[in-house]
């Protein structure tokens, strides 16, 4: 893995793109946790060049960074900016989460700039009958059993100071731009996505309930809607093998 520096928002903010792999390019948004490279990440990038952008402030390297980024939408034109330096405009897109979010709200400002679109668990929808759980609120020895349909099998957490520290930070910069409620009007713009996409959800999802599959799927026209049985909001580690064949199948 390498990291690419580019200098967006005027040369503001330095955008930091982590890359690795190699084949055709594709572009993967974290989580509200952070970048990983899991597993997940790691058979994607044996086909693809994975490029993942950071949330500025999200790297232990600058962590101030997030102070010159307003809102929502100053995110999205930062992301566009910085691919677009990149050269991957027309890449697919993988959002997981907060990560979903962000690759719908790229594809709904920018219809046509990027590929295919594949969504794990997104946010970015509120349902009053079917509320999304506020995970800052949440203590974090009940994140697993929020996160997963079997929290036992979620990955040990590094429990290390400058890891919780980390953790800690880049949960506060993602909150930005959800926090409260994670609603900033998506669905009033989920109808400008035209390229083909595909929802993946976790059945037994205790963070975002699975009924907001069809929510996206009813909202992107022609979306593809995949519900994995024991599963939680994170497929791409609780159900890596069906995950990865779904999201493969789709992109090829």
């Amino acid at each position: 893995m390498r990291e690419e520096i580019v200098p967006v928002g005027g040369g503001r903010i330095d955008m930091r793109v982590q890359v690795a792999g190699e084949g055709p390019p594709l572009v993967f948004l974290h989580n509200a946790g952070g970048m990983v490279w899991d597993p997940f990440l790691e058979e994607i990038a044996r086909t693809r060049t994975v490029y993942a952008p950071l949330v500025p402030g999200t790297s232990a390297e600058d962590p101030d960074a997030i102070d010159e980024v307003r809102d929502l939408w100053e995110l999205i034109l930062l992301e566009q900016e910085a691919l677009a330096a990149l050269g991957v405009l027309g890449a697919d897109v993988v959002g997981s989460s907060f990560g979903g979010m962000l690759g719908c709200e790229l594809h709904a400002t920018f219809p046509g700039m990027f590929g295919k679109l594949v969504v794990l668990d997104p946010i970015g929808l509120w349902r009053d009958d079917a509320p999304v759980t506020n995970w800052l609120l949440t203590p974090p020895s009940e994140l697993p059993a929020l996160l997963f349909a079997d929290p036992a099998s979620a990955p040990p957490p590094d429990l290390s100071p400058d890891a919780i520290a980390l953790a800690t930070w880049t949960m506060g910069c993602t909150a930005k731009f959800v926090w409260p409620v994670p609603d900033r009007g998506l669905a009033r713009r989920l109808h400008r996505i035209t390229a083909p996409t595909l929802v993946i959800w976790g059945a037994q999802d205790g963070l975002v309930p699975a009924i907001y599959a069809e929510e996206f799927g009813n909202r992107i026209a022609g979306a593809r809607v995949e519900v994995l049985e024991g599963c939680g909001h994170v497929p791409q580690v609780e159900r890596q093998a069906e995950t990865l064949a779904l999201v493969r199948g789709f992109l090829s």
